[in-house]
């Protein structure tokens, strides 16, 4: 693709979300009427909105953020290294306030660039709506307002894969698997992260899937690149 931009100057992340509530039965009456009126349309005629309940976590609204992974190239005396961290817990404001720093002071240059697979559609539009439902003041990077399309410092994979075409999706697994990276699906899958996170409390078998879904996605930028892909002893975890 030629995208013409410097691997190092590319934050790329991913996210991880649940319903607010465990159980619809804890959700206030007035949330679940509006969560009623804001499904109607994806439900089935014969799929309660309780039922519907365990996929609240794809809306900003109703959901909640419980992992934000982050990996960036680092090159030290020709050596490459794509060094990953992730803000996670059961207090989202402060794995908010966390990844809020960390592009504050490390991704707030001009030619610094946001990357996820799905990210215009899903993760920078979840976190500035989750940020402002905290009252945490907008990051650069997801303050958008006043902005025309080509100064928007996000970079979306699939967005990429598609070449024009709006309406073609590919998940990040397809893509991995017909480009030849090692697919990050070796665990779980989006599906399950509410089980996880609620029934079987394993965070951390979250972070690890989520993690690997954003070494896939700088996998995926490198690919797209036609650059050497990362090896297991090029990943360094801070």
């Amino acid at each position: 693709m030629n995208l013409k931009i410097k691997m190092k100057n590319v934050l790329f992340l991913d996210i991880e979300t649940v319903p607010q509530e465990e159980f619809w039965s804890n959700v206030p009456e007035n949330s679940q009427q509006l969560f009623s009126k804001k499904t109607a349309y994806q439900r089935k005629e014969d799929v309660t909105p309780e039922d519907f309940y365990e996929r609240a976590g794809i809306w900003a609204e109703f959901g909640k953020i419980i992992c934000i992974s982050v990996a960036y190239f680092k090159e030290i005396d020709a050596e490459r290294s794509l060094r990953i961290t992730s803000f996670y817990g059961d207090d989202e404001k402060q794995i908010l306030l966390d990844f809020k720093n960390l592009l504050d002071t490390h991704f707030n240059k001009g030619y610094h660039v946001l990357c996820a697979h799905n990210g215009k559609e899903f993760d920078f539009p979840y976190i500035a709506r989750r940020m402002i439902i905290h009252q945490i003041e907008l990051p650069a990077k997801l303050n958008l307002f006043g902005k025309k399309p080509w100064e928007v410092p996000h970079l979306d994979t699939m967005e990429l894969w598609k070449f024009g075409d709006f309406k073609h999706y590919s998940s990040l697994q397809l893509l991995t698997s017909i480009l030849g990276i090692p697919s990050p699906k070796d665990d779980i899958d989006g599906s399950e992260v509410t089980k996880v996170y609620y029934k079987d409390k394993d965070l951390d078998r979250i972070v690890n899937y989520c993690e690997k879904d954003t070494i896939a996605v700088a996998q995926l930028l490198l690919r797209f690149n036609n650059e050497k892909l990362v090896e297991l002893n090029e990943i360094v975890k801070v």
